[in-house]
């Protein structure tokens, strides 16, 4: 069994988090929060495509100059080579899980 508790915990930016639940060359599941006004770098994935699914809280994510706002219970599929960033613009933390199928190891291009 797998949780928040007894996963590898990594940070990324400056102040979010994430927990590897599956960390697969097929298969990547991470539960991540960022804390509010946070986000990554804007990116995109040659070959990964990625499921973002909001446990708490609300992520702005942003696709191909597209925004959306998603709440808790909602998600948003990441197509391969889809230029996307993760934000979130709320006064509260966001928290959520990211799919990713396959691995994005090695398969991230930052952009502009």
């Amino acid at each position: 069994m797998i949780s928040k508790e007894n996963a590898e915990h990594y940070v990324w930016g400056e102040q979010c988090d994430g927990w590897h639940l599956v960390k697969q060359p097929g298969m990547s599941v991470i539960h991540e929060i960022m804390p509010a006004g946070t986000q990554e770098a804007r990116h995109y994935h040659t070959v990964a495509r990625q499921f973002f699914f909001v446990l708490s809280g609300e992520l702005t994510m942003e696709m191909e100059g597209e925004i959306q706002q998603l709440s808790r219970h909602q998600g948003i599929e990441i197509p391969p080579l889809a230029k996307h960033q993760a934000r979130n613009e709320s006064a509260q933390a966001v928290e959520f899980l990211v799919i990713s199928h396959p691995t994005t190891r090695g398969d991230r291009v930052n952009v502009d």
